[in-house]
């Protein structure tokens, strides 16, 4: 009994002991780690992103020599959160912006320089709020080119409202609208006006209509069928108001057929096929490809060609247009098609905008074969002159 009592009297007093030793281990742990947690002599310099929307904070720091082979944690500190925003980092970057702030709320941060053991910590640094800017000044200059962009549109479009005469060169194509309406009308023979597979928010499918509404205001002048097979059903019932649109200005509202715009289907080469019959059976005598063409360009063209019909063709598809060109009697190519409805109808607010637009394309030109040349002096040979400028036009574009 006595035996048992002084073993059981050992194994506390070992216990006891072993406790003591391990709370003393922990309590020099913790005093080591307090003395390597060090101040870093290091102040961050914290402030709102300047130019933004109110959504990020820029962190800058100047490292000293003590630092070099260090690596960094940056904390952010909001309310009770303490929030590492950027671990490990090489702190001879000496700036980083933190994007993960809301506007209006306070923020403070601070660093720690990690190098092993060791562990430098900078004070916290004051409070700071994001604050969205009205005006980034960075985008000055793009806003100054806004300004002369849309100051150019103003002063053309009010010149030709003021009935001012520009000159707008030829467009073959175009030209020969009439002459291709009344060959139709000498032969008897329909016209068929293809606006291609494109839909109605397609710029060439809006421009083919634009086209067709003059096209169907001459087939009702000189009493000329006009069919129109489409490719998508609401291109078909936008191209029905045109065409009836059409009629009504030009007198005859009662000439206009519903019937002939029609729907054919909404496979590519099953609507070739559809238009290549009906070109076999009706033999128009004037076919206008007007819209946006893929691979069936040349099935259409082709056909329309071995009818013997006046073709005019354009597209801003610029792998189909070397198609037309071979297949077709006149083909308007890119930008002749945007110009079509101001070329046919004069209007003076699209006329200005058409000289706007030819004069900003002349100065982007001149701009770049000016880029090309500072470019070439300034990176090329090395003109620090020229390398200053040639990056201030970069920015500005």
């Amino acid at each position: 009994m006595k035996r048992h009592l002084l073993l059981f009297l050992c194994m506390i007093s070992i216990s006891v002991f072993s406790q003591e030793l391990i709370d003393s281990t922990n309590v020099a742990l913790i005093d080591t780690a307090i003395t390597e947690m060090q101040h870093s002599g290091i102040v961050l310099n914290v402030c709102d992103t300047p130019n933004d929307d109110g959504t990020s904070i820029t962190i800058k720091w100047d490292i000293n020599d003590s630092l070099k082979g260090y690596l960094m944690d940056i904390h952010r500190i909001h309310g009770e959160c303490d929030t590492a925003i950027a671990l490990d980092m090489n702190p001879e970057k000496g700036i980083h912006t933190d994007n993960m702030v809301h506007g209006g709320t306070n923020y403070m941060y601070y660093a720690l320089f990690k190098k092993d053991d060791i562990v430098k910590k900078t004070d916290n640094s004051l409070p700071v709020k994001a604050i969205g800017q009205w005006f980034n000044k960075e985008r000055f200059d793009s806003f100054i080119v806004l300004l002369l962009i849309a100051g150019a549109f103003a002063w053309f479009i009010y010149l030709a409202k003021k009935g001012k005469s520009f000159y707008i060169r030829k467009i073959a194509g175009l030209d020969a609208v009439e002459e291709a309406v009344g060959r139709s009308t000498e032969m008897g023979k329909p016209i068929m006006y293809l606006l291609g597979i494109g839909y109605v928010t397609d710029i060439p499918t809006i421009a083919g209509l634009t086209i067709l509404g003059r096209v169907a205001k001459k087939a009702a002048e000189y009493d000329t069928r006009i069919m129109v097979p489409s490719y998508d059903p609401v291109v078909m019932t936008t191209a029905q108001e045109v065409v009836k649109e059409a009629f009504t200005e030009a007198g005859r509202p009662d000439a206009y057929r519903k019937e002939d715009t029609m729907y054919i289907t909404q496979d590519q080469f099953g609507y070739a096929a559809g238009v290549d019959g009906m070109m076999m059976r009706e033999k128009p005598g004037a076919i206008f490809l007007q819209g946006l063409f893929f691979a069936e360009s040349l099935i259409l063209a082709e056909t329309g060609y071995s009818i013997g019909a006046i073709q005019i063709a354009g597209t801003t598809e610029t792998a189909q247009l070397p198609f037309f060109v071979a297949a077709c009697d006149y083909t308007l190519i890119g930008e002749e098609m945007m110009a079509a409805s101001v070329y046919l109808e004069r209007e003076p607010l699209m006329l200005g905008s058409i000289v706007a637009e030819d004069l900003i394309k002349i100065i982007i030109v001149f701009v770049l074969i000016i880029g090309f040349i500072l470019g070439l002096l300034g990176h090329g040979f090395k003109i620090g002159f020229f390398t200053d400028m040639f990056e201030w036009l970069v920015r500005i574009i």
